[in-house]
This record gives structure tokens, C-alpha cells and sequence, in this order.
């Protein structure tokens, strides 16, 4: 089982810890308990990583911010 204070990750090893909590949800194995635990910590880490998101998003915004403070919102889909 996972520590139950587990120590801050980076994006990526959040994004892949997600993942695995995912698959190990998905067993058909796991008793409650365990699935009640990993349930928790991915939301918790999900919760960190929409956190970190849209700090990201808010330093971007402020980059792309021209000297007369309009916004200049840009697709970086495109």
C-alpha cells in the first residue's frame, strides 16, 4: 500500500502515479480497503496536479500579457 502522507511528485511522476493507481483500481483482485486507499490518494493527487495546471496556466497568461495589460490569448493546439 501507499504511505498515507506521500511526498509531493513532479507533473510527470504525479501523471504516472495516477496511472498506476488507475490500473490497480481496475483489478479485479483488490479488496475494499486497498481500493478505498488508492482511491483516495488518486484523488488527492489529482487534486495537486489541477492545482499545479492552473498555476501553469496563470504563469502563461502573465507571459503572454502585453506591456499595455491586454491579454493576448494564443492556440497552442494549432
Amino acid at each position: 500500500m501507499a504511505p498515507a502522507n506521500p511526498e509531493p511528485l513532479d507533473f510527470a511522476k504525479q501523471l504516472e502515479r495516477l496511472e498506476e493507481i488507475v490500473r490497480r483500481l481496475e483489478a479485479q483482485d483488490l479488496d475494499l480497503d486497498e481500493a478505498l486507499t488508492l482511491f483516495e490518494e488518486g484523488v488527492e493527487r489529482l487534486r495537486e496536479a489541477r492545482e499545479r495546471l492552473t498555476a501553469a496556466e496563470a504563469k502563461v497568461k502573465q507571459v503572454l500579457a502585453d506591456h499595455a495589460g491586454k491579454l493576448r490569448v494564443e492556440d497552442f493546439d494549432g
